[in-house]
């Protein structure tokens, strides 16, 4: 084979033939397996540099750029001048330890949202061996013959072979907003500007229009894109909005604290205290305000939600998108392979002499009497124009391409006509690709010396176009008065939920001829595609958790209707907006507009409009999610709230715009989405609650002790020991409960919506004073009923504090939950959390080195008693305040 070099030196400069001999290729047939893997070899993976993943130590860098860390650093440095070095060394362990958890925390979730980043990979459609399939466009080699339609991504320089009205977005490359238009013509200039070379289409560029196929002559490195451009750092994780108002809340409650901690610690001072007491009790309540495990663990539930979406089939681009989706309140969904099963057959056709049925076994019949294409002119000339005007493959009952053109291939073939065969007999000369401004498609045929021209498109255009009809007796003219009966029986089986498509032809001499001119009407088509199993459900439980459903369609009016009536579409009684009727909707009235709104199915409606509806359900205040798989979706993916692309169906264009990609193309995995988006957003604001309300706890025992002039409750070490030790794990574990049974009861979230609500501040307060009314509790009891030394005090009032935080995990179930079986108790991380924190906190008292730097003396059974009884007091409180109804809520639910 010609050496790289060779192929890519001015492609755009050779003729076709001359470009296929330098690439050693027959655009026929394509490379064969055993070149292709040479050419692998030789070549290599079509990709551009990798990436770098973020380095670990990166990552542990960055855990000492924190607040939290600057202010134990501080703490251990005062502590270190005040000649108190067991304070001071253990508090740089704190750091040591901290820095290991938000390490191990931050590698897991980068990690992950790189393994998320390497599911969904694109595909491209090349010419193998004579067969057309799909592979990995990782895998494509210098002259591989690639096959392409609007929507594609390109994913390799290419010199055009053939072109059908194609242009190309190449913004991405040349700056240019405008689509380049191609063709195959050989370009004499060798200097031409990149944007110049109409013959040559580039990796990163996007077919927006038309259809044909090239021959790869650079990959990887050496295309266009890799020689101007270095790929960019994706392992780095974005900051959300949600992690934002984290961090800055964290922040905030810092400094807070350390203004409370001057004012305490000062106040003391001026008094007359002692300053090294003062300085001590200013560093436990530096200490207590640290909410350690707040971001790291919002990171790693937003990632844990994501991996739970992607196994669940739906796999989510960007972080910021999860928090959108607790938000969704509309979904603006197309009707096929999304609300239908995507398995589309050819159920109809309606020649002039009645209306064919298709069944599986039997074939067509009319009247329950079979009929053969061979004995049926109308009925063969229908199957073929289905299989010419066409672009999809069907060989050995495997499919590609769109499901609409397999349907008429595998309706042919059942029959006994292949693609493949009608091509040998009428090769195709000339393709019209199809144009949503006029609905239809064409494709050129050479027969006998003439053309045949081959039509497919919607009803409403093509039966226009058409002057004769085909018949038994063969061509008859077609007037006013027949289109009209004509249209008519393509609304009555569309009343029957089928998709119509007229199919037409004619035969010209002129190869350039206007396609859509004096049309033979040789049938209407009936497609029938069935409503996914279960959708209706589906639809009903995103109606229960207050989500509209509007749905928006190209098909005719009538289909429309019959399968909002099927799946229980709300509002599906009233007749659908016909979308190509409406004037622009960027002029409509208020009155107008809201009187619009109030509709739930859309047909006839076109990718503009789609994006003008979207843009007044959100003026309207609504947080939309948009269904898409074209290449003309993507303008309304990027401008809807969540913009959901399709996985299978799914033009890599439109898959590159959305938020969020379907693997299963299924409206079910939507709903599963919202699902998971609202259970993390609530997960955070369990864990959120669960670490303030201890943190806050500390603050006021110790600022009360403090403010009476007692010995401090526990000491600055015991409360970094809790902080860092014990606290984070039922933390991440509440981060990752699973969904709730009545969490789709719910209406959905306010946009903009703070983290944490009035009712979560009382709550926070409340459980806080109660923590610390148990600590002060205990002390006092120990200090003046029991007589204790203050150090034996401390150790009681630490010990009850530590079972304190972890029983209090149990109070973060929703007031409306079973008390013993819930979203916490159920939850495996909850327990295994609370067995470690126990183990850990026998193990400060018991391990003699351990209890030694923590100040800890193991207390007798009385102490036991006292400890046990008074950290289950704030549970017990709690627990009793549920049963009557009074407690927070993650999210209010309804009682629909």
């Amino acid at each position: 084979m010609s050496s790289t070099s060779e192929i890519t030196q001015q492609p755009w400069n050779k003729s076709v033939d001359e470009i296929l001999a330098r690439a050693e290729v027959d655009s026929g047939r394509g490379l064969d397996n055993h070149e292709v893997t040479k050419r692998h070899e030789q070549y290599g993976p079509n990709r551009l540099r990798e990436s770098t993943s973020r380095p670990s130590w990166h990552i542990l860098l960055d855990q000492l750029k924190s607040v939290v860390v600057i202010l134990l650093l501080s703490a251990s440095l005062a502590a270190a001048l005040f000649e108190r070095m067991i304070e001071a060394l253990a508090i740089a362990a704190a750091i040591v330890v901290n820095t290991i958890i938000g390490f191990a925390m931050e590698f897991r979730a980068t990690r992950a949202m790189e393994a998320l980043q390497r599911i969904s990979e694109s595909t491209v459609r090349v010419r193998r061996d004579g067969e057309d399939k799909e592979i990995s466009a990782n895998e494509l080699v210098p002259g591989d013959i690639v096959l392409l339609e609007a929507g594609d991504m390109i994913a390799a320089d290419l010199r055009l072979l053939e072109a059908n009205s194609l242009q190309c977005d190449e913004a991405a490359l040349t700056g240019e907003s405008v689509a380049a238009d191609k063709n195959i013509d050989a370009i004499a200039d060798e200097d031409v500007a990149l944007g110049d070379r109409s013959n040559m289409v580039y990796k990163g560029t996007a077919v927006t229009q038309g259809s044909g196929h090239g021959v790869v002559v650079a990959t990887a490195m050496q295309t266009e894109i890799g020689h101007v451009s270095q790929l960019v750092e994706k392992a780095e994780q974005s900051i959300t909005p949600l992690e934002k108002r984290l961090n800055a809340l964290g922040h905030r409650l810092v400094w807070l604290t350390l203004g409370i901690a001057v004012i305490v610690a000062g106040s003391g001072y001026v008094a007359g205290k002692d300053l090294v007491v003062m300085l001590e009790t200013a560093i436990a309540l530096a200490i207590a305000a640290v909410p350690e495990g707040l971001p790291v663990v919002a990171t790693l539930a937003l990632a844990q939600g994501m991996r739970r979406m992607a196994r669940r089939n739906a796999v989510v681009k960007r972080l910021s998108a999860v928090e959108t989706l607790g938000a969704a309140d509309l979904i603006f969904t197309d009707k096929t392979g999304t609300l239908t099963e995507n398995h589309i057959t050819l159920a109809r056709l309606a020649l002039e002499r009645g209306t064919l049925r298709l069944e599986d076994d039997s074939g067509f019949s009319l009247d329950d009497e079979p009929l053969k294409p061979d004995d049926t002119p109308e009925l063969r000339a229908a199957l073929e124009v289905g299989a010419l005007c066409n672009n999809a493959s069907f060989e050995d009952d495997s499919a590609v391409g769109d499901p609409t053109e397999v349907a008429f291939l595998e309706a042919a073939s059942g029959v006994n006509i292949a693609r493949s065969a009608l091509l040998d007999e009428q090769p195709e000369v000339r393709e019209e690709s199809f144009d949503h401004a006029v609905k239809m498609m064409a494709t050129f045929h050479e027969r006998d010396g003439r053309y045949r021209v081959a039509v497919k498109g919607a009803p409403e255009a093509v039966i226009d176009c058409c002057t004769q009809v085909l018949t038994a007796d063969g061509e008859q003219p077609l007037d006013d008065e027949a289109r009209q009966r004509w249209r008519e029986r393509g609304d009555e089986l569309a009343g029957d939920g089928l998709r119509m498509l007229v199919l037409a032809q004619k035969t010209v001499d002129d190869q350039q001829a206007e396609p859509y001119e004096e049309l033979t009407l040789v049938a209407l088509a009936g497609l029938y595609d069935p409503p996914r199993k279960g959708i209706s459900e589906t639809i009903a439980t995103c109606q229960k958790a207050g989500i509209r459903i509007v749905m928006g369609t190209g098909d005719h009016p009538a289909t429309a209707a019959a399968i909002a009536a099927e799946i229980g579409l709300r509002h599906s009684d009233r007749p659908p907006v016909i979308a190509s009727e409406l004037k622009d909707l960027k002029y409509i009235s208020e009155d107008e507009c809201r009187e619009l709104l109030e509709n739930s199915v859309f047909s006839r409606i076109s990718p503009e409009q789609k994006l003008d509806l979207i843009g007044l359900f959100q003026k309207a205040g609504h947080v939309v999610g948009m269904t898409g798989d074209g290449v003309n979706d993507a303008p309304g993916l990027k401008k809807a709230d969540i913009g959901i692309a399709m996985g299978q169906r799914g033009t890599e264009v439109a898959r590159e715009a959305a938020d969020m990609v379907l693997k299963d193309d299924n409206f079910a995995t939507i709903v599963v989405a919202i699902e998971h988006g609202r259970t993390i957003f609530n997960n955070i604001r369990r864990f959120i609650i669960y670490l303030l309300s201890g943190n806050l706890g500390e603050i006021m025992a110790i600022s009360a002790a403090a403010l009476v002039a007692a010995h401090l409750p526990m000491l600055p070490l015991q409360i970094l020991y809790i902080n860092f030790v014990s606290d984070v794990m039922p933390a991440l574990a509440l981060g990752l409960n699973r969904s709730e049974k009545r969490v789709m009861q719910q209406p959905p979230r306010e946009t903009g919506e703070s983290i944490l609500l009035g009712r979560h501040w009382v709550a926070i307060g409340g459980y806080a004073a109660l923590i610390a009314a148990a600590v002060l509790g205990v002390f006092a009891l120990a200090l003046l009923w029991l007589a204790m030394s203050s150090s034996q005090a401390v150790t009681l009032s630490f010990l009850t504090f530590g079972f304190a935080r972890l029983w209090h995990v149990f109070n973060m179930r929703n007031t409306a939950s079973p008390m013993f079986v819930n979203e916490v108790t159920t939850n495996h991380y909850v327990w295994i959390s609370i067995i470690v924190g126990i183990l850990l906190l026998l193990a400060a008292t018991y391990i003699p080195l351990l209890a030694s730097v923590l100040s800890v003396h193991a207390p007798d059974a009385t102490g036991w008693l006292l400890i046990i009884s008074f950290s289950l007091l704030p549970l017990i409180v709690v627990q009793l305040m549920k049963l009557a109804g009074i407690g927070w809520e993650a999210a209010k639910y309804t009682d629909k």
